[in-house]
């Protein structure tokens, strides 16, 4: 564009195909999420029982070591390579994937099964780090007047994608209609449709270069500034108390609430899809520090009831403080880094991207061991056990388990609420001087 702030002619297909990359990866998350438990039964209990939980932590989070990968790569050449050739990547990317898991099987019962099951995970994880790598950029792109309104709007189709994708696990899957096997499949139908409209348009160049900042004036940018590398890490933590808790009820809540634990996370997403709408209103009014320090305070609360959930009402009353805690969190985020560090363009929104992606890839393992630690403890020790049956004794050590979980990632919102309300505060008074 060659005036930054005069949106392309395009812009209203440019946000659509943006809406339709993100809503690919939501679904790609929320199913791999919702038949977890599936492949855990199926492909890895039988390899290694006692550490089947650890294993399928590490599994999940290999998604997320492709998407801070190809995120941190694909970020400062965005414009180089072309935001188009980007999407079409990270849609080719959700069809390789899913057919590598698939193929997983046919590996034998093994490390040759582990290891192409884990392939597959990290070509999804390639196209999820693509796909945000571009379409944040893009977004910020033709709507600079409104980054966090546009952004927020945008990834309201995270949640959105989600809802879709649990519902179809729960009533596909969960009902027997279809096999976990054909849910990974359909993560392949809106990728080869995403992908044939990207074919058709054209894309604007960033922010940062229509302004005519240079690509070493980009790359230089956050180093330019010691206080840019506070927002990477604290996308670390905002990042650990969204998506890893989001990865894990599944494998955690189904046996302890009394509900496919997929359901947890399809009612706490369609709350976030109702109010990532309300974000620009909401950070005009508290400024996006104090929007996100609110947000601690329910996302703390909430975490520690899920670990002490033990029916579906319970599990809904937890879900929904979570929900309003972490629903703005992303999003927000990288709206903060775009409108204080505009020069550093889409390196810099990569550059918080990716520390949230690798976020989880830390975190998930951590707290699979820590499950299988605590189902160990509960039982007895690991003859005891290997002796248990499924019934009333197995839910109890699980239970136990997913309650010790949820309880230690349940301290990131605190840390948080100590971190952003400094900042707020340093913010406010650094306004108010001038």
């Amino acid at each position: 564009m060659d005036n930054p702030h005069q949106a392309p002619a395009n812009a209203r297909a440019l946000f659509w195909i943006c809406v339709l990359a993100l809503l690919t990866a939501a679904l790609a998350f929320s199913i791999r999420t919702g038949v977890s438990g599936a492949i855990k039964e199926e492909l890895l209990d039988p390899i290694m029982p006692l550490t089947s939980g650890e294993m399928i932590a590490a599994t999940l989070g290999y998604a997320f070591l492709g998407f801070a990968l190809s995120l941190l790569a694909i970020s400062p050449f965005l414009d180089v390579v072309g935001a188009k050739k980007v999407v079409l990547f990270s849609s080719a990317s959700f069809i390789v994937g899913p057919v590598l898991i698939l193929l997983s099987p046919l590996g034998g019962s093994g490390e040759t099964m582990y290891l192409i099951l884990n392939i597959g995970m990290v070509v999804c994880g390639l196209g999820w780090g693509a796909m945000e790598a571009s379409v944040n950029p893009v977004t910020a792109a033709i709507y600079p007047q409104d980054k966090t309104g546009k952004l927020n709007i945008l990834h309201a189709w995270w949640p959105a994608g989600i809802v879709i994708g649990g519902l179809g696990s729960v009533f596909l899957y969960e009902t027997g209609v279809a096999s976990w096997q054909v849910m990974i499949g359909l993560i392949i139908v809106p990728a080869v449709i995403c992908f044939a409209w990207t074919l058709n348009q054209d894309f604007p160049v960033t922010e940062s270069t229509a302004k005519g900042v240079s690509f070493g004036k980009m790359i230089r940018e956050p180093f330019r500034h010691p206080g840019f590398w506070i927002l990477p890490a604290i996308m670390f933590l905002t990042a650990s108390a969204e998506l890893a808790p989001g990865s894990w009820v599944d494998v955690a809540l189904t046996e302890t609430v009394g509900m496919p634990g997929i359901l947890v996370l399809v009612y706490v997403s369609a709350i976030m899809f109702i109010m990532r709408h309300f974000a620009g209103p909401l950070e005009r009014r508290f400024s996006d520090i104090g929007l996100l320090c609110a947000c601690t305070i329910p996302a703390a609360i909430g975490l520690y009831l899920l670990s002490i959930a033990n029916s579906p009402f319970t599990a809904l009353v937890a879900a929904t403080a979570w929900a309003i805690g972490v629903c703005f969190m992303w999003p927000t985020m990288l709206a903060a880094t775009a409108r204080r560090y505009p020069d550093s363009g889409p390196w810099g929104i990569g550059i918080v991207g990716f520390a949230g992606a690798m976020a989880i890839y830390a975190v998930l393992p951590e707290i699979g061991k820590i499950y299988d630690r605590a189902k160990l403890e509960a039982a007895g020790g690991q003859e005891a056990f290997e002796a248990l049956a499924a019934g009333p004794e197995m839910q109890a050590v699980l239970a136990y388990a997913a309650e010790k979980s949820f309880q230690a990632i349940a301290l990131v919102p605190v840390v948080l609420f100590f971190i952003f309300g400094a900042l707020w505060l340093v913010e406010r008074s650094r306004r108010n001087k001038g």
